[in-house]
């Protein structure tokens, strides 16, 4: 069974993201996107986009890909990550994207402390939930801050994290442009038109650009192939998920058949209750 492309590209496909986030001649689309996002805190007139692959200063440190990674008009960092699937240490990881750009700006061999960084931001759109997180806040802004009295302590290093599954409002229900954006994240994929309340400009150019019929048969190669990795993956996700229970359930029934067993109860009562072999039951 292959994945079955809609009208629209998922724009959290990697491709997707890439397509429609990634592209100069649209950067415009990417900059609404941070305006929304940092609205009433700062307005980015315009970005460069930079290389996405950031070594280490030798061969020791671990060479790092940016899903991307810009820079706006006043010198500040922006990456921008997509987040499938959950990850060990994910927290450490944003930390650790960030200090990157930020090691990257004092100049080598300089011997006195003399330099104002820029900001750096990550922006991680996330396909999952954090674990231990039961607040229904689907956008989470995170800075250093002073635990005693809620100040920032440090105002040039910002992450903003959107758990896209929490995002449960319909199209009648987006009041914000950042509403919109995120509706757009969740669920153009699935849709076969655009809906009314998105017809900004820059929305539907996003729209326009995102028609599967309007890419390039090279493009459309891509895509596909990036949606059957995309399916594989879950599918392989799922299966793991099922095995697990199932020997989570066959070790249960191992268990209750052990605790029968100490009472005496015949091996073909102990398989027809537990659903388990006599063969099983036996060994026990």
């Amino acid at each position: 069974m292959q994945p079955n492309p809609g009208r629209f590209i998922d724009p959290l496909s990697d491709f997707g993201f890439k397509h429609l986030f990634g592209s100069e001649p649209n950067k415009d689309i990417l900059i609404d996107f941070l305006n929304q996002l940092f609205k009433g805190e700062k307005e980015i007139a315009d970005i460069t986009y930079n290389s996405t692959e950031h070594a280490g200063d030798n061969g020791k440190f671990k060479k790092i890909f940016f899903d991307l990674l810009c820079t706006g008009a006043n010198g500040e960092q922006f990456i921008i990550e997509m987040q499938r699937a959950e990850q060990r240490n994910f927290s450490d990881r944003a930390v650790f994207y960030t200090s990157r750009p930020i090691n990257e700006q004092l100049p080598k061999g300089e011997s006195h402390w003399n330099i104002e960084l820029k900001e750096v931001y990550l922006i991680a759109i996330l396909e999952f939930n954090f674990k231990h997180d039961i607040s229904d806040h689907y956008l989470h802004d995170v800075r250093l801050t002073n635990t005693d009295t809620g100040e920032i302590f440090y105002n040039k290093l910002g992450y903003k994290f959107l758990e896209l599954p929490k995002f449960v409002k319909t199209d009648a229900e987006l009041k914000t442009d950042l509403d919109r954006w995120f509706y757009i994240l969740k669920h153009m994929s699935h849709l076969d038109k655009v809906p009314a309340v998105l017809n900004k400009r820059v929305f539907q150019k996003k729209f326009k650009i995102a028609e599967v019929s309007n890419l390039t048969k090279e493009e459309k190669a891509m895509y596909d192939s990036n949606l059957k990795s995309r399916w594989d993956f879950e599918n392989s996700i799922e299966f793991a998920k099922e095995e697990a229970a199932e020997k989570a359930r066959h070790e249960e029934a191992l268990n209750i058949a052990g605790e029968l067993k100490k009472e005496g109860l015949s091996n073909e009562f102990i398989a027809k209750t537990t659903k388990l072999s006599i063969e099983e039951i036996e060994k026990l």
